[in-house]
């Protein structure tokens, strides 16, 4: 097949390109390269393509992954957030229209803000900034546009993601990572007192699980994209630990901040009964595949 992936230089975007490379279809990435990095398609050998989502590619395409987006969750100009990721994913399936193309697209947790985990599909949206706004607007408009449609759009609501691949995103890398780098440089980890939070960390090849998965849907919907089962900070220092031959005590500090979440949790019933998802990886056996692949 044919396939374009549209932030495909970004984290999750260039590890999905490689993949479907690797089954044998012609991929093209479209990125701007504004918080992607060249070195996550140095493997990579099919066309990219430079430009933001008004470059419209050329040609056919059999399915289109939406990956593109800002990420960046301390953004606080509005309108460029709304702009870029609402707009832009107007763009896409407007191109999907017209070429009868499958979408599977990157929607956000984020959308359940601070509400009760287990996080379920069918609890009432919170988004706590415009970033997780502009998740929602997005899954409105999928909503919406399925009617026009022939094919499914499906969107998934990925959790904490973690895995080979992320480290150009510094800062915005995942807590294992930056974690992982202080340990390796023999410095205490430093986390909010005293462990305890829970996040559903998701690694990355379950995530791509999820994506190769969704291409098969045979109705449209928004699906949760996560381990399933969360692990608490103090329990990624414990796996960290063990990964790195370290044994390096937690450094505990307050936390200064009145909205972070304290309990993630996907469930992911919904994705197994409608795409077949079942994670490989959880919080221990996801951080030594992360070391192994020496990336971490």
């Amino acid at each position: 097949m044919r396939i374009l992936v549209t932030g495909g230089a970004g984290f999750i975007g260039s590890n999905l390109a490689k993949r479907l490379e690797a089954d044998g279809n012609d991929v093209v990435v479209l990125d701007n390269f504004s918080s992607g990095d060249f070195k996550t398609l140095v493997g990579f050998k099919g066309e990219v393509i430079t430009g933001d989502l008004s470059s419209e590619p050329k040609g056919p395409f059999d399915i289109i992954f939406h990956q593109a987006s800002i990420t960046d969750t301390t953004v606080l100009d509005q309108n460029k957030m709304m702009a870029n990721n609402v707009e832009g994913f107007r763009k896409v399936l407007e191109w999907a229209q017209v070429r009868k193309a499958r979408v599977v697209w990157a929607s956000s947790a984020s959308i359940y803000g601070n509400g009760k985990a287990p996080n379920r599909e069918t609890d009432a949206p919170s988004p706590l900034n415009v970033y997780a706004y502009s998740k929602l607007a997005m899954e409105r408009m999928a909503e919406r546009w399925n009617r026009k449609t022939e094919l499914p759009i499906v969107g998934l609501r990925y959790f904490n993601v973690y895995g080979p691949g992320e480290s150009h995103k510094g800062k915005f890398a995942s807590m294992i990572w930056q974690l992982a780098q202080q340990m390796k440089a023999g410095k205490r980890p430093r986390i909010f007192k005293m462990g305890e939070q829970k996040r559903d960390f998701v690694c990355i090849e379950d995530v791509i699980q999820a994506n190769l998965l969704a291409v098969k849907a045979k109705s449209s919907g928004v699906y949760n994209v996560g381990c399933g089962k969360p692990g608490t900070f103090n329990e990624v220092i414990a796996g960290l630990n063990k990964a790195l031959g370290t044994s390096l005590e937690s450094d505990y500090f307050d936390n200064p901040y009145t909205f972070t979440q304290d309990h993630t949790e996907a469930d992911i019933c919904a994705a197994r009964k409608m795409l077949g998802y079942a994670p490989t990886y959880d919080l221990e056996r996801g951080i030594e595949f992360y070391h192994k692949s020496g990336a971490l």
